[in-house]
């Protein structure tokens, strides 16, 4: 049977698969976008998390002036050595060598208990202690600034306890009278208060996001180099599906085994969680090959894909609010894919929320898609050569 004899929908069919088959053996057989597109994931999947391994930050060194020398000093010194975020490595009545030690990085702040502390506490005055901190680290300021306020206030807690029971009340009576309206602290979403649960879930999305990117331009440069990017639908519909193949297998691993082992906040939604990398992946892996059907080039494709990767990050609204960008911004970021996987993955994975609260993301992913692959499609039956070699 000739080929003209042949039904169209089979001729279809062939062509897709092998397309198909072309780019899976492309994939395996190119070290550079076997590298990116799944040794890279692995490799991050497994170190990128690492640092953030103890989550939360404890025991930071930090130093106690004790101007006053009372027993009232020295309690709020014993309450700041005994407290999991801080660690005093230096106890002196000299300010100057406690700055001067924060200066060198030998300590991240300090707490001062002023001259008369005990007797200001005694009279009724107004007291104060006052706390310093290398504001250059966020994470490290926090622990110094909660670790002693929480000594200096139980020490205070203390006393004015000592001072209503001398008053004539109970201690149950004190404790009620002190601390009338008490506060429940349940953080939602992130149990421990880590970093790592607050970051590594969304960063798992940019890099799936990078990485896909990088890989299908890469190889779109590459088929234009080789001047074999035109192609039918079929045929490009077949090197979509292959590609996303392998970016389905990295979102799983993500999803699936890398969020279990690192024992991050997961699991609040898995069904949608599958639809969501389903409408991720592909939508990627189009966008990706358009990107390398107008570079032409393989090394610039991974060149200009790589340096956009911190401003994805900022425009994707988890790690600074997307309200605080300026208007043209946030618009340019909820469109963008990267964009619309975090913002739906941390609802899904991390919130447990329905499908009907992403549907918006979904929404913006498929008109990107069709977007991607309508100009996909058409730039797949030009016949233009590859840039000239210089």
């Amino acid at each position: 049977m000739t080929n003209e004899n042949v039904p169209a929908a089979d001729r279809t069919r062939q062509r897709f698969a092998d397309a198909w088959r072309a780019t899976a053996l492309a994939v395996l057989r190119d070290p550079g976008v076997l590298l990116i597109l799944l040794l890279a994931p692995v490799i991050y999947g497994f170190f990128y998390p690492w640092p953030y391994g103890t989550e939360a930050v404890t025991r930071v060194p930090v130093a106690v002036v004790d101007q006053d020398g009372s027993n009232l000093s020295r309690q709020i010194t014993r309450f700041a050595q005994a407290s999991p975020r801080i660690d005093v490595r230096l106890v002196t009545g000299d300010e100057q060598a406690a700055r001067q030690a924060l200066w060198r990085g030998e300590i991240e702040g300090y707490a001062l208990l002023p001259r008369d502390l005990k007797r200001d506490v005694v009279r009724g005055a107004a007291a104060g202690v006052t706390i310093e901190g290398n504001g250059a680290y966020a994470l490290l300021n926090k622990s110094v600034l909660y670790g002693f306020s929480e000594a200096v206030g139980t020490v205070s807690a203390g006393i004015e306890i000592r001072r209503l029971q001398a008053a004539g009340q109970s201690a149950p009576q004190a404790q009620a009278s002190r601390s009338p309206l008490n506060t429940q602290l349940v953080p939602l979403f992130n149990p421990t208060e880590g970093y790592g649960s607050y970051v590594v879930p969304a960063v798992a999305l940019l890099i799936l996001h990078q990485t896909l990117l990088m890989g299908c331009a890469m190889l779109a440069g590459t088929w234009a180099e080789a001047d074999r990017l035109r192609a039918r639908p079929a045929a490009w519909l077949g090197r979509l599906a292959a590609l996303s193949g392998f970016g389905l297998m990295t979102g799983l691993f993500f999803f699936g085994w890398i969020f279990v082992l690192q024992d991050y906040p997961r699991g609040g939604n898995p069904p949608a969680a599958a639809l969501l990398l389903a409408f991720y992946v592909p939508t990627v892996c189009a966008l990706g090959l358009l990107l390398g059907c107008w570079f032409r080039d393989r090394e610039r494709a991974l060149q200009v894909i790589l340096f956009s990767s911190l401003p994805l990050a900022f425009l994707s609204g988890f790690s600074w609010p997307s309200e605080a960008l300026p208007m043209p911004l946030q618009w340019l970021g909820g469109w963008l894919p990267s964009t619309a996987g975090i913002q739906a993955s941390l609802r899904l994975n991390q919130m447990g929320a329905p499908l009907a609260d992403v549907l918006p993301w979904l929404g913006k992913l498929a008109t990107v898609f069709g977007l991607a692959l309508a100009g996909l499609l058409w730039a797949g039956r030009l016949r233009v050569g590859p840039y000239p070699r210089r």
